[in-house]
């Protein structure tokens, strides 16, 4: 007998069933709508599900294609060639089967490419799922023929829901503390939720009420979504940064966790700290402070480093702030870009020969002068305001 993983088991087969995403599924959700519409169920609009681990994605995809009465094939980007997605198109179907493609930010422009045309005509209807921003990994044209619905985080509200189901099918009940420890390490993931229940239940059979150890026993690790080619990536990073440069030290120092326990590489994050050090900090000990923070994660590596991390994190942090040198370079550069090269006054030329020297090279140049260096053009011009 093939046992089914109870996520599969519990997977929603109809809309009335789904928890969360009210906003699509919802009375006045778009899905709800669409769905509700017979006279457009012929033709039904290639989507792109945008959202975290766990959200329902796939759920909801089945779900669309059981209303629909449609075929429905499921791939994945990551072990599917476009040649096997063509074996089970139909051309001029006047009810063309659900396509749902996981990790669909994982094809190349080409594989994104050759959808095209199957989407364009109608031959599918395309559901493309990713966790990863569609903007920035999904190719324009067929961006343009699709419509995202973004997919948020379950609610501790929604997963205490899932919850109730998985202990009725699996007669088994859980304590409050082990309930609130599950819902907290799973990070918004349903999928995850309930697979550590399972797990734990199977581990502690002659138990029906579960504690915190059963949970942690089955639990090898809290879900951490930080994709280091991937969006999340890039917001971690950002919130650390600006985190720094609002003198929040404490949300600096959370979002540094963050990357650390992700296991972001400890070298890029002391590299963003003297960027960071140079552009924001009064001090000119800041650049000091993170160059040894860089050579000390360099030296040491992880573990030890994070604390290096830290102590780097929070004196940069709480240090006085100051961009009038970073704002002032960046001026200049526009002025460079802008004019291009300008002519170097003479006066501080160098005459490094007899004939620049007769043609005024370095003439009249004093070492304390308090006459305008600047091209001829920008003669007077302040870029460093302090």
């Amino acid at each position: 007998m093939v046992s089914i993983p109870l996520p599969e088991v519990l997977r929603p087969k109809k809309l009335s069933q789904f928890v969360g995403q009210e906003n699509l599924v919802g009375k006045n959700g778009i899905i709800s709508r669409l769905l509700s519409n017979q006279i457009i169920n012929a033709y039904f609009p290639s989507l792109i599900f945008w959202g975290p681990p766990g959200s329902g994605k796939t759920t909801l995809a089945k779900i669309i294609a059981n209303t629909l009465k449609r075929e429905f094939f499921e791939f994945s980007a990551v072990s599917v060639s476009i040649k096997d997605i063509q074996k089970v198109m139909t051309v001029g179907n006047l009810f063309p089967p659900v396509i749902l493609i996981d990790e669909i930010h994982r094809f190349n422009k080409a594989q994104q490419d050759k959808l095209l045309p199957f989407v364009e005509r109608g031959d599918i209807t395309l559901i493309g799922a990713t966790t990863e921003n569609p903007s920035f990994e999904v190719i324009g044209p067929l961006l343009s023929r699709t419509r995202v619905l973004i997919l948020n985080q379950l609610t501790q509200k929604e997963l205490r829901k899932i919850i109730k189901r998985a202990e009725k099918h699996l007669k088994v009940k859980l304590d409050k503390k082990a309930q609130e420890f599950l819902i907290e390490s799973s990070n918004g993931d349903a999928r995850v939720l309930l697979n550590v229940l399972e797990i734990a239940h199977n581990l502690n059979t002659k138990y029906k009420i579960l504690n915190t150890k059963h949970i942690e026993q089955a639990l090898q690790r809290r879900q951490l979504t930080f994709d280091k080619q991937g969006e999340e990536f890039y917001n971690v990073i950002s919130a650390f940064i600006k985190s720094m440069r609002a003198s929040d030290v404490d949300a600096a120092l959370y979002y540094l966790a963050r990357m650390v326990e992700a296991g972001q590489d400890p070298l890029y994050i002391a590299r963003r700290m003297v960027v960071f050090a140079s552009e924001d900090v009064a001090s000119p000990t800041a650049l000091v402070v993170a160059n040894a923070v860089f050579q000390a994660c360099n030296t040491i590596g992880y573990p030890e480093c994070q604390e290096n991390l830290a102590a780097g994190t929070v004196y940069l942090a709480t240090a006085k702030k100051d961009r009038s040198a970073y704002e002032a370079y960046m001026r200049a550069l526009e002025d460079v870009k802008r004019f291009g090269n300008l002519p170097i006054p003479l006066q501080i030329r160098n005459p490094v020969t007899k004939l620049m020297e007769e043609i005024g090279y370095g003439k009249g140049y004093e070492k304390y002068d308090k006459t305008s260096y600047l091209p001829e053009k920008l003669r007077g011009k302040k870029y460093f305001r302090n």
